[in-house]
């Protein structure tokens, strides 16, 4: 490459950063709870550029959680036992055996694999799931589910202390029940309720796709909740995109500031989300 070449992508840098000031100073302080879907894993490089990203975000004075999800995971590792599942609604059936494998493969496999990441970047994430500090309390969400929860209870101190101690919380969507028992959560539904119980900023749903549709198949950036219940009636929003919606509609009403959802498979798709004015996604609002 020339070095003229060189100069002007520095000075694109540099302009960058420039540009990003009015952000950098606006989520100061802020919360922002990361949904971290399976399929938006990807890659080890993939995962290395989230992990890069979420530490950068804590160094210019966000507080990130990560709450994640693993579904092909589990699937693999059922298939390798021959343990057969079930799903309902889009949510899966859970009986003692399925358990067993879904706390192995999140609380092991997965949460590790992203805590491994985030600290190879320089940052200091601590795994833990909704179990460790009562920090999710659930009740069954269905008996059709059998150990399915739905979060009833979210006690965030310990996330705090966390912060306090400049830690990244990476959680695995798993909750004790009022009896000792373990429940597996629906991730984005975990991750709803931490934000909402934290009161964040925003809630970043990283999935494997771009946005909210309308009905010509573009992605709308930006919706309030009232649209969001009109596409859904219409059924503009349908089949996975419900939960989804569903999961930002609940946090919102429960004090989170905005929800996005974006394709987690796009290059620093959270810095562009909080860092630019084009941002990423689909934004939705309460008005």
């Amino acid at each position: 490459m020339k070095k003229r070449d060189m100069n002007r992508n520095w000075i694109a840098t540099a302009r960058t950063l420039s540009e990003a000031l009015p952000y950098l100073q606006r989520y100061t302080g802020a919360i922002v709870v990361i949904k971290l879907g399976g399929h938006a894993m990807g890659s080890d490089e993939a995962m290395e550029t989230f992990a890069r990203d979420v530490v950068l975000m804590q160094q210019v004075g966000v507080n990130p959680v990560i709450v994640h999800g693993g579904g092909p995971m589990i699937n693999e590792m059922l298939k390798k036992l021959d343990i057969q599942s079930e799903f309902v609604n889009g949510k899966r059936v859970t009986d003692e055996a399925t358990m067993e494998v879904v706390e192995m493969v999140l609380s092991g496999r997965v949460n590790k694999r992203i805590v491994q990441a985030i600290n190879a970047q320089g940052g200091k994430a601590v795994g833990l799931s909704g179990k460790d500090a009562n920090l999710i309390i659930c009740d069954p969400a269905d008996p059709k589910l059998g150990l399915v929860g739905e979060p009833t209870e979210i006690k965030p101190q310990f996330l705090h202390t966390l912060f306090n101690d400049d830690a990244i919380p990476v959680i695995a969507p798993l909750g004790a029940g009022r009896n000792g028992e373990t429940y597996n959560i629906n991730g984005d539904t975990a991750a709803g309720a931490i934000a909402a119980a934290l009161k964040a900023d925003r809630l970043l749903l990283l999935t494997d796709i771009d946005g909210v549709r309308d009905a010509s198949g573009e992605v709308v950036t930006e919706l309030t909740a009232d649209q969001i219940r009109a596409m859904t009636r219409d059924g503009i929003i349908a089949g996975g995109m419900i939960p989804k919606t569903e999961t930002a509609l609940a946090a919102i009403e429960g004090g989170v500031r905005a929800v996005v959802i974006l394709d987690g498979r796009a290059p620093n798709a959270t810095l562009l989300e909080l860092y630019t004015e084009h941002g990423a996604g689909s934004l939705i609002r309460a008005r």
